[in-house]
């Protein structure tokens, strides 16, 4: 990630638990609006759906 903006603990925690398959899945922009974003485009949640807990 190139912009250094604070990321919350617990979203790293949760993206570290993610398995290896999944994380190498996301892209770079996915994995910033994992750890940063307010709000998940559609694709994000369709690829984490299994991990979601609502």
């Amino acid at each position: 990630m190139k912009d250094k903006k604070k990321i919350d603990k617990e979203r790293q925690m949760s993206y570290d638990s993610l398995p290896p398959s999944v994380k190498e899945s996301l892209t770079e922009e996915e994995k910033e609006m994992f750890l940063l974003s307010e709000q998940w485009p559609d694709s994000l949640f369709e690829k984490l759906e299994e991990f979601i807990i609502t």
